[in-house]
């Protein structure tokens, strides 16, 4: 027992045992020591640059993992030449954790200043982080910050020297230069981007970005230099006035006159037309287009000014309408040389697409279609180096790096090298030495919407309320009356006698439907469903808890109906529903849908359908607003040939789901209106499609 005493005795003694088997710590490692948050580096370049006295960290280690603290020694030369050197010795933390030192704000600024770490057990302390195969840490405090930086571009000069510099789609470049010699980045931007940081190749040197204009107007260039300590220079403004994209330096409408034997350049050479070429053919709708050329796809189906229309080295697009006759070929819309640029048509092995072909480089997409308009337009940025491809107005297929050199061949019109000559219809065809910027090609794409109908259901005469400018009417059918609101010659809040009428929806009436056998139609056919076509409608349900699915909108084939927008007390929402065939028995299919906001009665709900053929996507609107559960892809689009039908659709054999409910403000487009259009509908005026 009395020995056991004795070893416990031994065992637990501090200071005997446990002193003489100490181990040192470890000598704190380079990797793990940081300056202000930056790497310990030492020598004229690698050294580190800060803004403010930094906070130096270091991770420390005890092989005994007992506490440790952690000795920091600093030591720098003043501005009178004195060597300073100051330790600081932090409070003891367990090892492996992060020691740091906040340096005082009395630290010598534009000197080099050096520090080393050491960790101390209590009992011993470890080499010096700079000893052995370690370093020393070195940085500067600079507490200037750079000049400002000059800006210049030869391309925009700022006003006083030209007040409006030419243009949209022409890339300027903009040299930042400041002259403090520590500079290593400018960060810059641009009204509407973009924005951006760029290093000079050398410490102190300038910088050049380019900037590509996407619309005219004033333009503001914003720079700031950033020195190796992160301090940031004052700001520098540019300013510059950006024109209009300049015009096509070859044109060509193509909307010459019958027999003619060559085509009128707006810009450029005119064009004489081989014997396959005939004038006066269909122009696509919404466009301006009056008339366009037909190339029977032979040997002289071409046009050509017998010159270059736009030099291929450099910066070039080209572009057209066209509607093929085929597509099982490939052929050309437009080329220019040999080995230049093509643009055309692929018949290709999983079926056509449209093609552009510069310096051997393709890029295609999209899906041409016999019958039917496309514009169509090949872009070469020699800034960037890369092609890209618009079909309708929208991007296709994937940008290529390409390196065309100029051709002197001449451009031509329905031929290029190696593919058959154009079959079908071309016109205002485009050359152009600059970049056609995106909301460029969306407007030269653009078939501008015709406004079919409108009719603000405020009066009827036997049965028929009329269009607003004297077009179809809508007639009337059993049950189906045009309400007039309130006369307000009584107040019923005042009068007990005074009835109650309901508010007209928008203006003086609306159409009252009850649910059962009332409607309204045309006598014929309103929409074109195989092509882009937009119709709105307001509404109000009378009923807010209907037994069965109503139908506000729809316009038969022979056998369904092309589309049925309707709302579906099931699913509390609003539906756009199609069958994707005319035929006995089809399928319906909700294509779109939108929640019904609470409570269906009140002002009513402005719906709207989009139907995009050139993107073969289809949109219901509620209250001017879509979103991605209310879109979908619609690529086989087919006429309808029935009348529009308002507060009734096809079920089975015969017409159901009635609405019980008002309608009014029913408007129709042939073309696709823009999202900023919709807003614009059931106002009880045309929105502006300008």
């Amino acid at each position: 027992m009395v020995a056991g005493i004795a070893a416990a005795t031994v065992l637990s003694a501090p200071g005997t045992a446990a002193a003489a088997e100490n181990t040192s710590p470890a000598r704190p490692l380079v990797k793990d020591l940081l300056t202000g948050g930056k790497a310990c580096a030492a020598g004229e370049e690698a050294r580190s640059y800060v803004s403010a006295p930094p906070r130096l960290s270091a991770v420390l280690y005890d092989p005994d993992r007992t506490q440790v603290s952690g000795e920091f020694e600093v030591w720098w030369t003043d501005a009178e030449g004195a060597e300073q050197r100051r330790t600081y010795t932090t409070t003891a933390k367990l090892s492996g954790t992060t020691f740091t030192l906040q340096l005082p704000s009395d630290i010598t600024p534009t000197t080099v200043v050096s520090w080393r770490v050491r960790a101390n057990d209590g009992t011993a302390a470890s080499p010096w982080s700079s000893e052995g195969e370690g370093s020393v840490c070195e940085f500067v405090y600079d507490d200037v910050n750079p000049e400002k930086a000059t800006i210049a571009s030869p391309e925009y000069p700022q006003p006083e020297d030209v007040f409006w510099v030419d243009g949209v789609g022409v890339y300027g470049h903009f040299t930042m230069d400041s002259p403090s010699d520590d500079v290593v980045a400018y960060t810059y931007g641009f009204i509407g981007g973009p924005y951006g940081t760029v290093r000079p190749e050398q410490r102190g040197g300038a910088v050049t970005v380019p900037f590509l204009p996407l619309a005219s107007g004033p333009q503001t260039l914003t720079v700031r230099a950033i020195d190796r300590a992160g301090r940031s220079s004052d700001q520098s403004l540019y300013y510059f006035n950006v024109k209009s994209g300049h015009a096509p330096v070859s044109h060509w409408k193509l909307a010459d006159a019958v027999g003619a034997t060559s085509a009128d350049a707006e810009s450029g050479t005119d064009a004489r037309a081989g014997s396959g070429v005939t004038f006066g053919g269909a122009a696509p709708a919404g466009t301006g287009l009056t008339t366009t050329a037909h190339l029977d796809g032979g040997d002289q189906a071409f046009l050509t000014p017998d010159a270059p229309a736009v030099d291929t080295g450099g910066t070039f697009a080209v572009g057209a309408w066209v509607r093929p006759e085929r597509t099982d070929r490939d052929m050309a819309v437009a080329s220019q040389g040999s080995d230049g640029a093509t643009l055309g048509l692929r018949a290709g092995d999983e079926g056509p697409v449209w093609s552009f072909t510069v310096a051997g480089q393709e890029i295609s997409g999209g899906a041409p279609e016999s019958g039917e308009w496309a514009h169509v337009l090949g872009l070469y940025d020699a800034e960037t180096g890369l092609a890209q491809l618009y079909v309708n107005g929208y991007e296709t297929g994937t940008r290529t790096q390409a390196a065309p050199a100029e051709t002197t061949g001449a451009f031509r019109i329905g031929q290029g090298a190696g593919v058959s000559a154009w079959q079908g219809d071309i016109g205002d065809v485009r050359a152009y030495d600059r970049v056609v910027v995106p909301a460029e090609v969306t407007e030269l794409a653009r078939h501008k919407p015709q406004l079919l109908g409108h009719w603000s259901l405020e009066t009827a005469s036997d049965g028929v309320s009329p269009e607003q400018s004297g077009g179809v009417p809508l007639k009337l059918g059993a049950g189906a009356v045009i309400h007039r609101g309130p006369d307000n010659s009584c107040l019923p809040e005042i009068d007990p006698d005074c009835p109650v009428v309901p508010y007209a929806l928008v203006g003086d009436g609306h159409l009252q439907l009850d649910g059962e056998t009332a409607y309204a139609a045309t006598d014929a056919a309103l929409l074109d469903t195989a092509d882009s076509f937009t119709i709105g409608v307001v509404v109000r349900l009378t009923d807010s808890e209907p037994a069965h699915p109503m139908t506000v909108l729809s316009q038969a084939g022979e056998h369904t109906d092309a589309f049925k927008v309707r709302y579906d007390p099931s699913a509390s929402a609003w539906q756009l529903v199609m069958p994707e065939k005319d035929e006995a028995g089809a399928t319906e299919t909700v294509v779109a849908q939108l929640g019904l906001p609470a409570g269906v009665d009140g002002y009513g709900h402005r719906l709207a359908v989009v139907y995009d053929d050139a993107t073969d996507r289809i949109k219901l609107y509620l209250d001017g607003y879509t979103n991605a559960g209310a879109t979908a892809s619609f690529p086989n689009g087919w006429h309808s040939s029935g009348p529009l039908q308002v507060g009734r659709g096809h079920v089975g054999d015969g017409w159901g789901e009635y609405l019980h409910g008002d309608v009014d403000e029913v408007q129709a487009y042939s073309g696709a209106l823009r999202d900023r259009d919709i807003i614009g509908l059931g106002s009880g005026t045309d929105p502006c499609l300008c």
